[in-house]
């Protein structure tokens, strides 16, 4: 059985504090999930932040003209607010995984707004985080290859008495 790979391959799960922008727009507002309270992704501690985006998640913080001036409505004096419509539901959408039966935003997805303009993931909102077990199972030869400065069984040690936390 072959694997049939998806446009979604490599790509991160957008999560509430992630940004979208507008191809028409200034400003990158955060994403709303107003669907679930149930999932999020890579946070054990349910932080609102980390609620995973779906499809039907169509609300921005701050609300309003969440995209700050409109390209698509220009005046005498520069542009109009934003007055997002969005047509639908998000596009490209990752149907494998699903929350609540709705399918989940990742980085390549898309949403239209009915004034015109094409709405984008900026920024998915994840971020990496270093662990213990990141560092006990780094290849030292590897490291001081990379980064000579660093003496990594020092570092290992160093890491061992801290705070980190071990998952």
């Amino acid at each position: 059985m072959s694997k049939q790979s998806s446009s979604h391959d490599g790509k991160h799960f957008v999560v509430q504090k992630g940004k979208s922008q507008c191809n028409q727009g200034d400003q990158f507002p955060e994403h709303k999930v107003t669907v679930h309270t149930k999932h999020y992704w890579n946070d054990s501690d349910g932080v609102a932040d980390f609620l995973a985006v779906t499809e039907d998640d169509l609300q921005f913080n701050p609300p309003g003209p969440s995209f700050g001036k409109c390209k698509l409505k220009p005046t005498p004096g520069g542009y109009l607010p934003c007055s997002y419509a969005p047509a639908g539901k998000w596009q490209k959408t990752y149907e494998k995984v699903k929350v609540m039966g709705k399918c989940c935003v990742t980085e390549i997805s898309e949403l239209q707004c009915s004034v015109g303009g094409k709405i984008t993931i900026k920024d998915h909102g994840q971020r990496g985080e270093m662990t213990k077990q990141n560092v006990k199972n780094a290849d030292t030869t590897m490291v001081q290859h990379i980064n000579p400065l660093v003496k990594m069984d020092d570092f290992k040690e160093t890491v061992e008495e801290s705070e980190i936390d071990a998952y």
